[in-house]
C-alpha cells in the first residue's frame, strides 16, 4: 500500500476531438493542441504518475461539463446568462503524498496558467491509498 494524492484536471476539447476520442481514435488527443499542452506540462514534473518502472501514468475520460456564466464572467466558451455544455477531457494522475508542498503548488500553478478557462477545474485530493504490487522478478507463485 502506498499513500498518494490524486490530481484531476478537466480540460475543454473540440467536438471533433471528443467524437474521435470517444470512437476510439486516441491520436485525436495528441492532435488537439490544448490536450497536447496539458500533457507536455505534466511530463515536465517527473513526480506525476511515477509508479516505479512506469512513468507518466494517467487515466482519462471524455465527457461533458455544463455551466452558466454569471454576470461579470469573461467566458472562453458560452455567453453570460446562458447554459453551456462543453466537451471535456478529464485527466487523472497520482503522485507521492510525501511530495513537498512547494513542488505541488508549482505544478498546480503551471496548470492553472496554461488552462484556457477563466476558472479552471483542477482537483487535488489529500492522501489516498493505492494498492501497490511489488514485482520480484518471478512469476506469480514462483520464488524470484
Amino acid at each position: 500500500m502506498k499513500a498518494a494524492r490524486k490530481l484531476r484536471v478537466h480540460w475543454p476539447i473540440s467536438a471533433e476531438t471528443f467524437h474521435r476520442a470517444a470512437g476510439g481514435d486516441l491520436d485525436a488527443l495528441s492532435g488537439d493542441e490544448g490536450v497536447a499542452s496539458l500533457l507536455r506540462a505534466v511530463e515536465q514534473f517527473q513526480d506525476l504518475g511515477d509508479f516505479g518502472n512506469y512513468k507518466h501514468v494517467f487515466e482519462s475520460t471524455v465527457g461533458f461539463e455544463g455551466f452558466t456564466c454569471a454576470q461579470g464572467a469573461t467566458p472562453t466558451l458560452g455567453v453570460v446568462g446562458e447554459r453551456t455544455i462543453s466537451p471535456t477531457f478529464v485527466f487523472t494522475t497520482y503522485f507521492d503524498a510525501k511530495l513537498p508542498e512547494h513542488t505541488v503548488e508549482e505544478f498546480m500553478q503551471q496548470l492553472a496558467d496554461i488552462h484556457p478557462w477563466e476558472l479552471p477545474v483542477i482537483e487535488l485530493t489529500g492522501p489516498v491509498t493505492i494498492a501497490a504490487h511489488v514485482y520480484t522478478g518471478g512469476r506469480e507463485g514462483e520464488a524470484a
